[in-house]
């Protein structure tokens, strides 16, 4: 892909993010009716989105790339994990809790989804959507234990049904199976899910503009754990991920699919989760609204070396 192409893809969602900012400034967009437009996404348009892109011609080497992007991502996220915990040893208290639970989830869904869709279409948001399977699986599992610290018999059991009852994991499961058997749905229907689906984009970037509009940065910018925080985030783990990438052998869109997914910001459940447990929740904020700024450009120098 152009390079040219690349740029102008990530511009236009950072103009979008824009579009966001102004709204919330201008009382438009109001903390109440974001949460309701996270919903809508998480819920509704995500799901769609993912539905939609498991619904088009494979051919065997797609499906053969679909069975790989599970091992590429159990992979994936076994080295975000390990590396992170070795980084952050200088860290301690809350604060390591936040990076590190900000390093291994990433922000599939506001800003993962709506990059690949616009680099490799919806083969990458088929591949990007197996990564989020386990992003899903692991963040009500080892997420909450970061947090929390364990989990007793009975609310290990209501996660999981949290996990088996997520919309993005019943869109997974549904695509498989309409991938397998070759299904042909009527015209009206792909019409209404890819109309749907469609809107994840421009809405996720909305929503980013305006937690990035409310985030107070200037009372942490002598805090050096933020500095190295991002850097480990944005920076050591991609690149990480790409030289064993290179281990691999040839690159293809399932491996880049994954490195492009191991280098997107923390996701908003870093703050979701911060806020729920009283853990450093601003310190979270700030965490989710800088990587996810920076990311506009530590993204599209990774696209350039990797694409």
């Amino acid at each position: 892909m152009e390079v040219s192409v690349i740029i102008e893809s990530v511009i236009s969602l950072f103009i979008i993010i824009l579009v966001g900012v102004y709204g919330s400034k201008k009382k438009i967009i109001t903390a109440k009716m974001n949460k309701g437009l996270v919903d809508l996404l998480i819920q509704i348009a995500l799901p769609f989105m993912i539905l939609s892109s498991f619904i088009y011609t494979y051919d065997d080497t797609i499906k053969s790339n679909v069975v790989k992007t599970f091992y590429y991502s159990i992979v994936a996220y076994i080295v975000m994990i390990s590396v992170s915990h070795l980084l952050l040893l200088p860290i301690k208290n809350d604060k390591k809790t936040i990076l590190h639970f900000a390093n291994v989830f990433v922000n599939t869904g506001y800003v993962g989804f709506p990059i690949l869709n616009s680099i490799y279409g919806a083969e990458g948001v088929v591949y990007g959507s197996i990564f989020n399977m386990f992003f899903v699986i692991l963040v009500w599992t080892y997420g909450l234990i970061l947090f929390k610290g364990d989990f007793n018999k009975k609310k290990l059991k209501e996660e999981l049904k949290k996990i088996l009852s997520n919309p993005s994991i019943i869109a997974v499961c549904i695509g498989i199976i309409i991938m397998i058997f070759n299904i042909q749905l009527p015209d009206a229907l792909l019409s209404s899910i890819g109309a749907i689906g469609s809107i994840t984009g421009p809405l996720s970037m909305i929503i980013i503009g305006v937690i990035l509009s409310n985030v107070k940065i200037k009372k942490y910018l002598r805090d050096w754990t933020i500095y190295y925080g991002v850097a480990t985030k944005l920076i050591i783990i991609p690149a990480i991920m790409y030289l064993i990438s290179l281990l691999v052998g040839a690159p293809s869109k399932a491996i880049n699919t994954v490195i492009i997914m191991s280098a997107m910001p923390a996701s908003a459940m870093t703050s979701i989760l911060a806020e729920s447990f009283n853990k450093e929740k601003e310190y979270a904020a700030v965490i989710v609204s800088v990587t996810t700024l920076l990311s506009l450009i530590t993204v599209t120098v990774l696209l350039k070396i990797i694409i």
